[in-house]
């Protein structure tokens, strides 16, 4: 089914392999990454995953065989959304996002799609937005976390620079702020003074701004540990270049910190 461009969500085609199952939906966001995706949802399905929550892959316009439907479906993905609009992750979120809320999910879990996440821990988010927090941020440096061979700059970057920045805008202590694997309640992202569903989430900003809107606003916030495990060969799996990304990264940041990314009264 293609759903057409509207405000805040940009053009996409569903493939809906199965109906609504659970409560709560893994939104994994990737473009080519190909065996690293199939890997990650092996380990989801040998898990159970798919027990406790949908699994959803938007992808943002893939070249390889990622999105390969037969092999999905026997992975037991409930769905497969395709980006057809500008944007980055950003916008792959953005889409997932919006597909989820129609759908009805209580909450929504977030995880990178490069195999580098452990994905078997999605039932732990689940049991905390079913607490009552609105913003559960997984970590790999707080007790019971593992961080395996994080690239020295990558570790520095965000112990020194990242979660203290995010930290101070949120007015709340997060110590693992790049990363992606996290969930979300579906009460906080209907805030009408949240809005995540803008434009001006392209690329990293929705990430950055939805770990700091939920503790401004008042809503429950909490860190799970988890792993991040990087290869111990070949290229490091990630999307952001030394230079140009990394730069980008900061940009936000502080525009975050400013409250570029707020919505207007």
């Amino acid at each position: 089914m293609i759903y057409e461009k509207q405000e805040g969500v940009p053009r996409f085609e569903a493939f809906e392999y199965k109906p609504r199952c659970r409560d709560h939906v893994v939104l994994i966001p990737v473009i080519n990454e190909g065996e690293r995706l199939h890997k990650e949802l092996k380990r989801a399905y040998r898990h159970r995953v798919p027990e406790t929550a949908d699994i959803v892959i938007c992808d943002g316009g893939s070249t390889d065989d990622t999105i390969d439907g037969e092999l999905l479906k026997c992975l037991q993905v409930n769905s497969v959304l395709v980006k057809q609009d500008a944007g980055k992750q950003g916008a792959q979120l953005r889409m997932g996002i919006w597909w989820a809320l129609e759908r009805g999910y209580k909450g929504i879990i977030t995880v990178d799609g490069n195999n580098k996440d452990s994905i078997e821990d999605v039932p732990e988010f689940i049991e905390k937005l079913e607490e009552g927090y609105d913003l559960v941020q997984g970590s790999r440096f707080i007790k019971g976390g593992r961080a395996v061979r994080t690239p020295l700059l990558r570790l520095v970057s965000v112990r020194l620079i990242h979660a203290p920045v995010i930290s101070l805008t949120a007015g709340h202590w997060f110590t693992d702020t790049t990363n992606a694997f996290r969930g979300y309640s579906g009460r906080y992202l209907r805030d009408p003074r949240v809005q995540p569903l803008r434009d001006v989430f392209m690329t990293y900003e929705l990430l950055a701004y939805l770990s700091v809107r939920a503790t401004q606003l008042g809503y429950r916030a909490c860190e799970i540990p988890v792993t991040r495990c990087y290869p111990k060969h070949g290229k490091t799996p990630t999307k952001i270049s030394f230079l140009k990304g990394n730069g980008g990264l900061l940009k936000i940041l502080f525009l975050n910190l400013i409250g570029k990314y707020a919505p207007r009264p």
